[in-house]
This record gives C-alpha cells, structure tokens and sequence, in this order.
C-alpha cells in the first residue's frame, strides 16, 4: 500500500509541476490561444494521483497486488508518462509557433495513441486483477 501512496504523491507533484509550466510558459511567450499544455496537469492529477488513491483502497478492501500486479503497473507508467511527454512536445511546438511536417506530426500523434493504448490496455488488465481477488460470493 505505501507504494500507491507513495505513486499518487509523485504524480501530484508531476501535475503541480505540468501545471506550473503550462501556466509559466505561456506567460512567458505571450501566448494567449489553446494549448495542449494545459491538459498535462490534468492528465497527471487523474490518471497519476487519483488512480493511485483509488487502487490504494482498493488494496486496502481486496488485497488484490501480485507479482503480476506490479508488470501491469509498469506497462501503465510507461503509458502515463508517454503520453505526458507528447503532450508536452506538442505544447510546446504550439507555443513556439513550430511547424511540424505531416510526417513529424503523425509519429508524435502516434506516439501519444500508443501511450493512451497502453493506458488503456493496463486498466483493464489491472480491473481484471482486482475482480479475481474479490471472493466469489461478493461478485
């Protein structure tokens, strides 16, 4: 249990942080117009902080964290935070005002698909970690 805590701190910090610059960033060069930059903040805080919160009590109630457990969370870290990343060089090349080539642009959206696949794949697998701990007569 420490260590979902221990995640969801981390990741609220990242949003603090995304935040922060998004906010700092644009203000710095005078940028007024969307941005995707401002969902990196909460991307972070949801899919980061309050997911962690959630699988905190969910261990707490079912104490459903196995060896497997902790292969799903790596493949949904690495999925958060490529997403952030593209989100993030996306931003940026927003607020510079960087063209990107019709090839630069599809890898990074690329990129970010496979970051929200990988999400989505891992949340799934980890629901179905959770509905195997809960004893048979709860389901």
């Amino acid at each position: 249990m420490k260590r979902y805590i221990n995640m969801a701190l981390l990741y609220a910090v990242f949003a603090m942080a995304g935040g922060v610059f998004y906010r700092e960033f644009t203000k710095f060069n005078d940028f007024a117009s969307k941005t995707t930059l401002s969902v990196i903040h909460t991307h972070y805080f949801l899919l980061g902080m309050a997911f962690f919160l959630l699988l905190l009590l969910l261990e707490k109630n079912f104490s459903f964290t196995s060896a497997k457990t902790g292969r799903i969370l790596v493949l949904y870290h690495i999925g958060l935070n490529l997403t952030a990343v593209m989100l993030g060089v996306r931003g940026v090349a927003q607020v510079l005002g960087l063209g990107f080539s019709s090839g630069m642009n599809g890898a990074i959206s690329g990129i970010a698909g496979t970051g929200h696949i990988s999400l989505g794949v891992s949340i799934v697998l980890l629901l179905i970690e959770i509905k195997h701990s809960i004893p048979a007569a709860q389901r």
